[in-house]
């Protein structure tokens, strides 16, 4: 298809909202077509022309093992750089940051002609992103692999755009970390922001105060030595790394080493339903703080240095009665007060250290100065106030992936929409960008790709190009591509998912369970964390639950069927097969299923969702038969069939079944009404 649309549109240009169909994700500014195809076989070879240096000539390193991945190609390194007659030619004006910067320019362009093909680039940085585009071209043709011939012209619309992982809830080991890095990079991100420290869990080695992770991590860490080296490995991609220590609330784990930093005397533990906070009256507690920002102001280059701030509980301040004296003497009115002055002097200490302090909304106050940046997860409306004060901001609300939501809702936040809408150009120039997020209550090492991709690469885009690209049926025909190109990345996320569900099994036949998991999602938002009193990362994550997919494509696609048929007036022959196979499929797949079930603690609990799916499988193969002979049924069938549809909509072992409304679709259809 894709050349097809090349003959048709020669040398057409387009802006990214009349792109056609190339396999591009997040979309380029700019694209211009042609008519051929570059070939890319085993004479593949790469030329510098300009500038050049090592941090240059791993980046073609990696690009060449990862086109050789791709392609199954066996393709040289580093010697074929030299190459006399080059497949590809880049060049770069200048090299890299040694470490990384905010506005550090990320644009390239890339030229793919019949004879070969150029990318062009201010710095290192802009090929590494060009690189990233050139793979995601090359596909498999009737003649072999190729890349059809284009220009593109492209630069982010945001210079911040980032993933948060919560590595405190539960531990993620660095080689997770690490393909994760992989990932981002190729779709443009460029910040990786480490949940460092909360209630549960303190994983980042300090020497001056040991007692942080030997009482406050159950043994799981990062050591300095491993964070150097996972720096530089982020570094190479083009990623910064910034770290987050939370403070003064969300700060348990740092009291079980040094209780003294506390508000009330302790002792404490890391499962716990008490939340602790700082003394921000004691000038022991900056002390402290001044020693060990210093020390991780020197492991982490980045200029921006995250302090939490958040969701302060104020419940041991309110019950210290030095701590309300201290507020009356020094006239402040309230915790919020108090709060303000900690991160005063937290800021003071911060800046001593030569870094930025970053913070989500809660920290946001006048008194602090304009250098500070504000993380908002509350919305554009806060994320609007700061911009108006004078400060800059990162939006991460609309962005969690942990929420559970489908990729077409976050694609669908913008980070200037709402009250930052009605910002002066001025102001929307302080909204640096956004961040997503992935707080791991609920997430492992197991799930957590599983939990990121591919939704993330919708924020990417929503970040990285132009405000107008807005189609979400492009960006998932887009996404489901790069889903299996991340696979040849070492991502877990379709892989792990099938590992999950041979353990739960026990079986190596796990046809019938995966037929139920490809219809069904997490229940969303924080309905499942809400049955949890205390948050304890022990407490085993092998249910289904914890397997399946946020999103169901199978049900997408699904649901597409369906809405091509109604829309088409139950004429569509060919979508009524594919309904009525899937249907079938479904119907019967419990008989098969159910004994499993049984035979399984893990999987017992989903017996009457398996029984739904066939329920409403059911449903929809009569309300097809009505359809396909222009019957009407009676509107007592249609009531009792809606009432198996409502029973089975209820949310049954924390999963929900989503092919209930497009069955209810073809229900409601049947009343012959268009």
């Amino acid at each position: 298809l894709i050349f097809i649309l090349q003959a048709l549109l020669s040398c057409a240009v387009f802006t990214s909202a009349q792109a056609p169909q190339l396999n591009l994700l997040p979309m380029p500014t700019s694209v211009k077509l042609g008519t051929g195809q570059l070939t890319i076989d085993k004479s593949f070879a790469v030329a510098l022309d300009g500038f050049d240096d090592q941090d240059l000539d791993k980046t073609i390193d990696r690009f060449l093992l990862q086109l050789s991945r791709q392609t199954g190609i066996p393709l040289g390194a580093r010697a074929q750089t030299k190459a006399s007659s080059p497949t590809l030619v880049i060049h770069a004006q200048h090299g890299r940051k040694a470490t990384q910067e905010l506005q550090e320019d990320e644009s390239y362009q890339l030229t793919v002609m019949q004879a070969g093909t150029e990318l062009t680039a201010p710095n290192s940085l802009g090929v590494l992103r060009g690189l990233q585009t050139f793979l995601q071209l090359i596909g498999p043709t009737p003649n072999g692999f190729a890349a059809p011939e284009v220009t593109i012209t492209d630069g982010p619309r945001f210079p911040w755009r980032g993933l948060l992982i919560d590595m405190c809830r539960h531990f993620i080991p660095l080689d997770v970390l690490e393909r994760n890095v992989d990932a981002m990079a190729a779709v443009k991100l460029n910040v990786l922001h480490l949940h460092l420290s909360d209630d549960e869990g303190f994983r980042m080695e300090s020497k001056k105060f040991p007692k942080l992770t030997g009482e406050g991590s159950g043994g799981l860490y990062y050591t300095q030595a491993e964070m150097r080296e996972f720096i530089a490995y982020a570094h190479d991609r083009g990623i910064r790394v910034v770290p987050e220590f939370d403070m003064p609330g969300h700060s348990r784990s740092w009291f079980l080493g040094y209780p003294e930093l506390a508000s009330a005397p302790g002792p404490y533990q890391l499962v716990s339903s008490v939340e602790p906070v700082m003394d921000p009256t004691q000038e022991k507690t900056y002390k402290f703080l001044d020693e060990f920002i210093g020390e991780m102001a020197g492991l982490f280059p980045d200029a921006y240095f995250h302090i939490g701030g958040d969701e302060v509980d104020g419940q041991q301040w309110n019950a210290n009665p030095k701590i309300q004296n201290f507020i009356r003497a020094h006239g402040m009115k309230n915790n919020q007060d108090l709060q303000a002055y900690f991160n005063q002097r937290l800021q003071k200490i911060v800046s001593k250290h030569h870094k930025i302090m970053v913070g989500w909304d809660e920290v946001l106050h006048p008194a602090l100065p304009k250098s500070i940046v504000v993380q908002s997860w509350r919305g554009q409306q806060s994320l609007a106030v700061a911009a108006k004060g004078g400060y800059r901001g990162l939006l991460s609300y609309g962005y969690y992936l942990d929420l559970m939501w489908p990729a077409w809702r976050h694609y669908a936040i913008e980070p200037l929409s709402g009250d930052a809408a009605n910002l002066s150009a001025e102001e929307k120039s302080r909204i640096l960008g956004g961040e997503a997020c992935m707080w791991t209550e609920l997430v492992t090492p197991e799930n957590i790709d599983n939990r990121i991709w591919p939704r993330l690469a919708a924020i990417a885009e929503r970040l990285w190009s132009p405000a107008s690209i807005q189609d979400p049926q492009s960006m998932y025909r887009r996404l489901d591509e790069l889903n299996w190109h991340l696979e040849l990345l070492g991502l877990t996320q379709r892989t792990g998912e099938i590992e999950m569900l041979h353990q739960m099994l026990g079986s190596d036949d796990i046809s019938s369970l995966l037929a139920l998991a490809d219809v069904v999602e997490p229940v969303k938002d924080y309905v499942r964390l809400d049955t949890v009193k205390i948050n304890d990362s022990s407490l085993p994550l092998n249910h289904l639950v914890d397997a399946v997919s946020p999103e169901s494509d199978v049900a997408r696609n699904f649901r597409t069927l369906v809405e091509t048929y109604i829309s088409g007036g139950y004429k569509d022959q060919n979508a009524a097969l594919q309904i009525r196979e899937r249907l079938a499929r479904w119907r019967d797949n419990d008989a098969v299923l159910h004994p499993a079930l049984e035979e399984s603690f893990l999987l017992r609990e989903a017996e009457p969702l398996s029984q739904n799916l066939s329920s409403v499988a059911a449903v929809g193969l009569a309300s097809l038969d009505s359809l396909e002979k222009s019957e009407i049924p009676p509107e007592a069938w249609r009531t009792q069939q809606l009432s198996i549809l409502s029973s089975a909509r209820s949310p049954t072992a924390m999963l929900l079944l989503m092919i209930v409304d497009p069955v209810q679709e073809l229900v409601m259809a049947t009343t012959g009404s268009k």
